[in-house]
């Protein structure tokens, strides 16, 4: 397909936008890209789709939310509307309560928890199983019910070996 721009080179960029079900699709080589970058920034920019979703359920008047402003560096939540980046650190902050419920709506929460690699999940779940296990047997041993603290400790044992060395001891 060629570039709806240039006509000569070949689309590798292709953007779609649907507005009240009409679509509107430009396909642009590389070169052009390039040259029309901010014009095709306002058109079909991801500060559009962030105006959008930002007065969305916040709760607060437009009018309080656009006159908010960051101490630090002086931009307001209107330009955040506008640009779809925030000014500076402190933006965070300053923004916060309307920034919180964009988040959630976007991402599904409003805090990032990051993913933890299965070994190390495996390695977190044994020591919160470790620690269970010891109080457990404190516990037997505090109320005289030595088998099962035998069992306890064995339990234990068996998951401090697959520690040291990688596998069960059997």
């Amino acid at each position: 397909m060629l570039c709806d721009i240039c006509g000569k080179n070949e689309a590798t960029v292709h953007l779609t936008e649907i507005i009240n079900d009409k679509v509107t699709k430009l396909h642009i080589c590389e070169s052009c890209a390039k040259e029309k970058g901010a014009e095709m920034e306002e058109h079909f920019g991801l500060s559009d789709l962030l105006a959008g979703l930002t007065d969305l359920g916040t709760g607060v008047e437009p009018e309080l939310v656009t006159t908010a402003k960051c101490p630090s560096c002086g931009f307001t939540y209107d330009d955040f509307k506008k640009m779809g980046r925030l000014g500076c650190s402190e933006c965070y902050e300053a923004f916060r309560k309307y920034l919180e419920p964009l988040l959630k709506r976007i991402h599904g929460a409003n805090r990032h928890v990051g993913k933890v690699p299965i070994s190390a999940g495996k390695t977190i779940k044994d020591t919160q199983t470790l620690q269970t296990l010891k109080m457990q047997l404190e516990k037997a041993i505090q109320s005289e019910e030595f088998e099962e603290a035998a069992r306890l400790r064995d339990k234990i044992r068996e998951l401090e070996g697959k520690g040291k060395s990688g596998k069960a001891k059997g």
